[in-house]
């Protein structure tokens, strides 16, 4: 296979774990959502730091720890991406999966904007039109159901501003990733020994088939965002553009099949306006990356 074809096949395999995740976090909705986080986050550092000794990576982490300002980048980008965890695995088990996976819809428009206001990006027309569809598609919701659609903002909102951190530390994902969840590791270690008191919590006392589910939490978080970076290096961001929307696409699939989520008339106008726009977005995004190969081409 060609370099494009083997990032294509990463970033593929990547959203697809991501768009049927949501069954796994089912299978532990006898655990609490803020123990599975802990879980996640307790697995993914030991697997982190073999997969870092494997491939004799850790002077990368290194170099990492010996910077103040780096460090407490991490630390705020480690608290994003625990709230994003966090919320999404408790939208998942409470019967909310159709506004997590709105959320991750928004998602790559909020990344537009901050792009913007933070990195001095600027905005193409079909873009600000792609931005103001999204926006009033939920503004119709406000109106037709009298609330925000507060887990959709909020997730799209904490992935979107952990992105824009993650943009600005000079640090590759694994060494990052493994960073950010060693600083939460005494949160995660003090929560799941001194403060979880549901049934689930004394592994010693819990059935194997749950401690396998639990300690599967590290593979399920640390696979598709490596499958990810991999992909990302390959292929062009159009290419990853189209592809993203796997994940949140079978979101919606699972909700409205599998779970039998209820889809009232104002949420589908909502999706209905916000699919326009990433298919604006999209169109936009691969007609400006082909403009410029052309302009580059010998």
């Amino acid at each position: 296979m060609s370099n494009e074809q083997k990032g294509i096949l990463y970033a593929l395999s990547a959203f697809l774990i991501w768009g049927v995740c949501p069954i796994y976090f089912k299978w532990l909705t006898a655990v609490p959502a803020g123990e599975i986080l802990t879980h996640r986050i307790i697995w993914s550092c030991v697997l982190l730091l073999v997969l870092l000794v494997v491939t004799r990576q850790g002077y990368k982490v290194r170099q990492v720890l010996r910077q103040p300002r780096q460090l407490l980048n991490l630390t705020l980008s480690a608290l994003l991406v625990a709230g994003n965890w966090l919320l999404f695995i408790w939208s998942v088990n409470h019967n909310h999966l159709l506004e997590a996976s709105l959320g991750y819809y928004i998602n790559p428009l909020l990344n537009i904007l901050l792009g913007m206001l933070f990195l001095g990006e600027r905005l193409r027309r079909l873009q600000w039109l792609a931005v103001g569809l999204a926006t009033l598609g939920v503004l119709i919701q406000v109106v037709m159901i009298g609330h925000l659609p507060w887990i959709a903002l909020t997730l799209a909102g904490s992935f979107g501003i952990y992105g824009l951190i993650r943009k600005k530390i000079p640090v590759d994902a694994q060494s990052g990733l493994f960073v950010e969840t060693l600083l939460l590791l005494p949160l995660a270690l003090f929560y799941l020994l001194a403060i979880a008191d549901s049934p689930t919590s004394d592994m010693s006392a819990n059935p194997l088939s749950l401690n396998l589910l639990l300690l599967a939490a590290g593979v399920v978080t640390t696979v598709p965002l490596l499958l990810f970076t991999a992909g990302a290096r390959l292929i062009p961001l159009s290419t990853l553009g189209f592809i993203q929307y796997l994940g949140p696409s079978l979101m919606f699939l699972l909700a409205i099949t599998l779970y039998g989520e209820p889809i009232q008339g104002a949420k589908l106008l909502t999706f209905g306006f916000i699919w326009l726009a990433l298919a604006l977005f999209s169109a936009e995004s691969w007609r400006y990356a082909r403009r410029q190969r052309l302009a580059t081409a010998p």
